[in-house]
């Protein structure tokens, strides 16, 4: 059951990421780590990133499909989630279906791995620490990478293309690179990303809004709506309340700006 006010994942704990070993680098971003801290409320708000993960919680390895909203779950204080987030593309050559099909789900890892899953989430659950857990997750997908083909180069460029430029002279780009139709590049980005890459530009904008938050000492959201490529302050708020349900100025309170 859903209780208290809900709070960012990021702003909920101490998250901390790791770079993957040599054996996942073609396949993971990064395997990352989140204490939540002992007074923290349980309500945890994860906004959209354009991006899946495979999550270990309370003793569940559940895959965290790519989301267009935010998606609130109850977590327990002074809890540890860690995860591994998959490269533009990786998702589905591990998991066998397009993201399409999994938009906004938090899938059991055994509905596509079956038993191996729960294997896996046994070997972390029984490590010792969180540093061990982590190196137990990276171990477990580093002994079944070799037979995983790694992701398409061409998504990975379409992620990047769009996380440091957003649409217009960024999507003109990617067409002019990939030469693709646009029909064609909407439905590489559902299989790989679960939408099309309008969503995705939308999605990787607010995520420069909430990395300028990060950086900025005293922020201002005519500021922020100008870097991150809002056509103002007033499309800045509709997008942020849109993907996260918060206002932008409950956003700079929970991340501390």
């Amino acid at each position: 059951m859903l209780s208290g006010a809900p709070v960012l994942s990021g702003a909920i704990g101490e998250y901390r990421e790791f770079n993957p070993p040599a054996a996942l680098e073609g396949h993971f971003q990064c395997v990352w780590s989140n204490t939540l801290r002992p007074d923290a409320g349980s309500l945890s708000a994860v906004v959209p990133d354009g991006c899946v993960d495979i999550t270990w919680i309370d003793g569940d390895l559940v895959v965290a499909g790519p989301d267009v909203a935010v998606a609130l779950s109850t977590l327990t204080p002074g809890s540890t989630v860690i995860g591994a987030r998959f490269r533009p593309g990786a998702a589905s050559r591990w998991l066998g279906p397009p993201m399409s099909e999994i938009v906004g789900g938090r899938v059991a890892l055994s509905h596509f791995l079956g038993a191996l899953a729960r294997e896996i989430a046994q070997r972390i659950g029984d490590a010792p620490s969180t540093a061990e857990r982590v190196r137990a997750m990276q171990a477990a997908l580093s002994r079944l990478a070799p037979d995983v083909e790694p992701p398409p180069p061409d998504m990975g460029f379409v992620f990047n293309a769009l996380k440091t430029e957003s649409a217009g002279p960024g999507m003109a780009v990617i067409l002019d690179r990939l030469d693709v139709s646009p029909r064609t590049l909407r439905r590489r980005c559902q299989e790989a990303f679960g939408y099309g890459p309008k969503t995705l530009d939308r999605i990787l904008r607010f995520q420069r809004f909430l990395g300028l938050v990060r950086q900025s000492a005293e922020p201002r959201l005519a500021d922020l709506a100008f870097e991150a490529g809002y056509s103002d302050q007033a499309h800045l708020t509709r997008e942020v309340r849109r993907l996260s349900g918060f206002s932008p100025a409950t956003v700079l309170r929970q991340l501390g700006a």
